[in-house]
């Protein structure tokens, strides 16, 4: 009889990535986030867009290699809505090339990397190594950025370089905002969705350590989204560890603000700006409300179809009051002092209705409302311990070992739709956009427990979850 040699940690490594190998290119997407961005790159395509593309292309190969079926119906539909919107204001954009920019940016962003994340990951485990992934990358981008508050290295911010922008630059101040929060959203959800000590004592460290950069990255938009989307996190675990969370934190925010002094003059007056903004809005805000109008105004001349993709900018001035701005002021953190020209209303919705008419709006915003009711009901269904899934032990494990996938999905869903009333896609970060789109897809339309029935591999990878516990 021939003896069974135990494992080595290097075999067990190399069973985990070739177990792991489909999803590799997305995290491969995220982790090239974490390299410096050239100051003068602008908002164009980067290196982690071309490797998007790639894991299109890798989900293809992938597909072809295993014949899987590619997309339920629902999953098709739900995915493809945007498609109508984009192509019927592309058709309509000003030029033929700004509409082929425009639309292969957006099919980027709400179509083509969701649906290949959606694809590549197989089952919960590769949706927890995505939010690993996204925690591994704000803690290096805020790592960045606290040290660029501390040696005064940062973005400028009322005349001091102390904007935490991660290696972002300064022409992208919402990217280290964005990547942390995504960061502190997936800690939460690991802490209170997983049923393993060590792994939630280090959950809740992330989420910790990850709040001071959020709040040196002095992005009033991005702290709204957190702070809603943990809400809701913590509202959807249960109610009364809720309470217990928010009287926690209260306390400790009452200590260390009010009774210790933490916290600069310039957050605490940030902070404080969040209720000023019909009173005494900054010109940030100022700027923001008039390129809203704008966009409204658009919208109100071509009401169905919109001005065309990529067309806010060519109609802004005609549109906008005299009280916008002639630009935002860029420095620090590595770029000479210059004015970034506003050519966004700063509000996806609002730029959506203005280039792409109702018809777009109603495409992209009823593919978004699927994904969450279907998120919800995926996690409602978890909670419950639904028992409507074939395959042994299932059932038992279903409830303990999915809550945390589920509160990924949903904090991460509703985070993007909080901060798209004050912001929109441009810039290095948004890639990630798209894997977090399809991230939530995942949890919505291929996990037995959210959509039964609409991904034919589904139950089959939760079944191999199961047998790997």
């Amino acid at each position: 009889m021939s003896q069974v040699l135990p494992l080595t940690p290097l075999d067990t490594l190399t069973a985990a990535l070739r177990r792991a190998l489909p999803v590799l290119p997305v995290v491969a997407v995220i982790a090239l986030l974490g390299l410096p961005v050239s100051p003068d790159g602008g908002g164009g395509a980067n290196i982690a867009d071309a490797v998007s593309g790639l894991v299109v292309l890798c989900c293809a190969v992938h597909l072809l290699r295993t014949r899987r079926r590619p997309l339920s119906a629902t999953a098709a539909l739900v995915l493809g809505l945007p498609v109508v919107g984009i192509s019927v204001a592309a058709a309509g954009a000003a030029d033929v090339g700004t509409g082929i920019t425009g639309l292969t940016r957006y099919l980027q962003v709400f179509v083509l990397v969701p649906a290949a994340v959606l694809l590549l990951v197989r089952d919960r485990r590769d949706l927890r190594l995505l939010a690993w992934s996204f925690v591994a990358l704000a803690l290096w981008q805020g790592a960045v950025g606290v040290r660029q508050y501390v040696t005064g290295t940062g973005a400028s911010y009322q005349g001091e370089d102390v904007r935490a922008v991660g290696t972002f630059g300064p022409t992208d101040v919402m990217g280290m905002a964005t990547v942390v929060a995504f960061g502190v959203v997936c800690a939460v959800a690991l802490a209170l969705g997983t049923t393993g000590a060590r792994q939630r004592s280090v959950a809740v460290l992330c989420a910790l350590a990850l709040l001071g950069p959020l709040a040196l990255s002095f992005s009033r938009g991005a702290w709204i989204a957190t702070v809603l989307a943990c809400g809701a996190q913590l509202v959807l675990a249960g109610l009364r560890r809720a309470v217990k969370v928010v009287a926690a934190l209260a306390a400790a925010g009452t200590i260390l603000v009010g009774g210790l002094g933490v916290g600069s003059s310039m957050l605490q007056e940030r902070l404080t700006s969040i209720t000023q903004v019909a009173d005494a809005p900054d010109q940030s805000v100022t700027d923001r409300y008039t390129m809203w109008a704008a966009a409204t105004g658009m919208w109100r001349e071509h009401p169905l179809t919109g001005v065309g993709l990529k067309g806010f900018p060519d109609h802004r001035d005609s549109h906008a009051s005299l009280a916008l701005s002639s630009g935002s002021d860029i420095a620090g953190a590595g770029s000479a002092y210059h004015k970034q020209a506003l050519l966004s209303p700063h509000n996806m919705y609002l730029l959506v209705l203005g280039e792409q008419g109702l018809v777009g709006l109603l495409a992209l915003a009823g593919s978004w409302l699927a994904l969450l009711v279907c998120a919800l009901r995926g996690l409602v269904r978890v909670r419950r311990g639904t028992r409507d899934a074939p395959g042994p032990g299932l059932a038992g494990d279903r409830a303990p070992h999915g809550t945390d996938c589920a509160l990924v999905a949903c904090g991460l869903l509703v985070w993007q739709l909080v901060d798209f009333v004050y912001a929109d896609i441009g810039g290095p970060s948004t890639v990630l956009t798209g894997v977090v789109f399809g991230v939530a897809g995942w949890w919505a339309l291929m996990d037995p427990s959210s959509a039964p029935g609409t991904g034919a591999a589904a139950p089959a990878a939760v079944r191999e979850e199961a047998a790997a516990r």
